[in-house]
């Protein structure tokens, strides 16, 4: 679809780190757009690293994070939750169930990967 016909795109997601491939994948959601930085804007945050919640916090307070994992540890969902990130999601689902994510935790929801949410 031309870009001039496309709808307004209204989630814009930073990637800390970049990730080109999951940006490409992500871009084609008709309602994310995937920025470079946080002078976009971002809405919502997608990071790799745990550490990076706090900084990215404190550089954009509205901004939601949402912590990307292959894999968890015991503590990992609490302590990703106590330094204010927004959630925590496995990388290895399907892309739509990572879109699905992104958009309920710009609407302020927490969002717990259902595969992490077991007692």
């Amino acid at each position: 679809m031309p870009s001039a016909h496309r709808p307004a795109r209204s989630l814009r997601v930073l990637l800390h780190p970049a990730n080109p491939a999951l940006a490409v994948h992500l871009g084609l959601q008709p309602d994310i757009e995937v920025v470079r930085d946080l002078t976009a804007r971002p809405v919502v945050a997608l990071v790799e690293e745990p550490a990076s919640v706090a900084a990215l916090l404190a550089d954009d307070p509205e901004c939601r994070v949402l912590v990307l994992t292959g894999s968890t540890r015991p503590g990992l969902l609490d302590a990703v939750l106590a330094a204010g990130a927004a959630g925590l999601v496995l990388r290895d689902g399907p892309v739509e169930d990572l879109a699905d994510a992104l958009r309920r935790a710009s609407r302020g929801e927490t969002v717990i990967d259902p595969a992490l949410d077991r007692p």
